[in-house]
């Protein structure tokens, strides 16, 4: 009989990256091991809509309330967790008594999971994987340290988040481990690339930016630097910005003061970008954080010339300044535009170095390798118990 692995992950924005991460994974699990099945927990109808196929599994939990949930904002943000956990709690005591899952993965919310095996003894072990930039506030840090000793492995994506973790002892040094998410399937890629029914506004010459419209992906500091650079460097670039959030009105304010209606385009979602990518002469990433960041890797797997903010943490990891990409000083728009500049003046046979390089590192990030990595982790982790 396999192993059963549990995802949970309740989302309440569905451009977040984190959700493709959860499907890939599971995903992988069940396309590549006869050990595991992997199943994604539907919370509360977030899954509703999502991807189908027999290598993607669903237990359903609770109502579907996720097109009802309070959106965007901090106070917004904090009513629909509160709805979330009332929701699930003991929805999930009782999922996990049912059926008895050999591991629960844990991706976001994690209180609800976590406080849950604090309070009640399950057999399950849990994998817990650490994203983005968490606020290690008194309840988040008290939580982490009361469910260290139901943790089996604590996930992380770049080996800077695991130096920071093991810095802040919270967790056993040895459960710290990277596991690179899952992102592409070099198969799919190619033929999601070659689509038909483009967008006709793409130009020869575009630069893409692909992500939600937040403050975490600062793409105001990239209209404003195109703006300064617009009548002589990048006279005959148009940006094209591919995502949907909270900022996007904010966003089409600035465009349409700086006057750059003609130059700037928010195209919205799309569900295939794999095709923009490829069609792009530049990719830039402006992140105040990242870890890494999926638009990075696959913006390098179509071949784009990537140029990023070197924020925490990960993007470094991945380019190696002047290797695979370029990067400039987090959150500076000077530095942005020394960069594009530097891009400009490059040889070709530069440019074919880098993204040849940046190819490279980015193999562990395929589904085949992050599932071999995975259960390798797993299994290695129960030798040391």
């Amino acid at each position: 009989m396999k192993k059963k692995i549990l995802y949970w992950g309740p989302f309440t924005d569905r451009g977040i990256g984190t959700k493709k991460a959860i499907l890939n994974s599971a995903f992988s699990i069940n396309k590549y091991s006869n050990k595991f099945e992997a199943i994604i927990i539907d919370a509360i109808g977030e899954w509703n809509g999502e991807s189908q196929n027999k290598y993607l599994k669903y237990l359903k939990l609770g109502p579907n309330i996720f097109n009802n949930l309070p959106r965007y904002g901090f106070i917004k943000s904090r009513l629909a967790f509160i709805q979330i956990f009332i929701i699930s709690f003991f929805k999930l005591k009782k999922l996990i008594i049912s059926e008895k899952p050999e591991y629960l993965m844990i991706h976001l919310i994690s209180s609800v999971p976590l406080l849950l095996f604090i309070v009640f003894n399950f057999k399950t072990k849990l994998l817990f994987r650490v994203s983005g930039k968490p606020n290690l506030n008194f309840f988040r840090s008290l939580l982490w340290k009361l469910s260290n000793k139901n943790i089996q492995n604590v996930f992380c994506n770049t080996h800077e988040q695991k130096k920071e973790l093991i810095e802040k002892g919270i967790f056993s040094a040895n459960k710290i481990q990277v596991l690179n998410d899952p992102v592409f399937i070099l198969k799919n890629v190619l033929n999601e690339r070659n689509e038909e029914n483009f967008d006709k506004k793409f130009v020869k010459n575009n630069i893409l930016l692909v992500g939600r419209l937040t403050r975490q992906k600062n793409f105001e500091l990239i209209i404003k630097a195109f703006k300064d650079l617009k009548e002589k460097e990048l006279q005959n670039y148009k940006i094209f910005i591919i995502g949907d959030g909270e900022q996007k009105n904010k966003l089409n304010q600035l465009i349409i003061n700086s006057k750059l209606e003609k130059n700037i385009f928010l195209l919205g979602q799309k569900k295939n970008v794999n095709k923009y990518y490829f069609n792009s002469k530049i990719f830039i990433m402006s992140s105040l954080w990242e870890d890494p960041g999926f638009v990075l890797i696959e913006a390098a797997v179509n071949n784009c010339f990537i140029i990023s903010s070197d924020c925490k943490s990960g993007p470094n990891e991945i380019l190696e300044d002047g290797k695979g990409g370029l990067l400039f000083r987090n959150d500076d728009i000077e530095s942005l535009k020394k960069k594009i500049r530097e891009y400009l003046i490059l040889k070709n046979e530069d440019m074919k170095k880098m993204k040849i390089n940046v190819k490279k590192n980015i193999k562990k990030y395929s589904l085949i390798q992050h599932y071999k990595l995975l259960t390798k982790l797993i299994y290695d982790q129960e030798k040391l118990i």
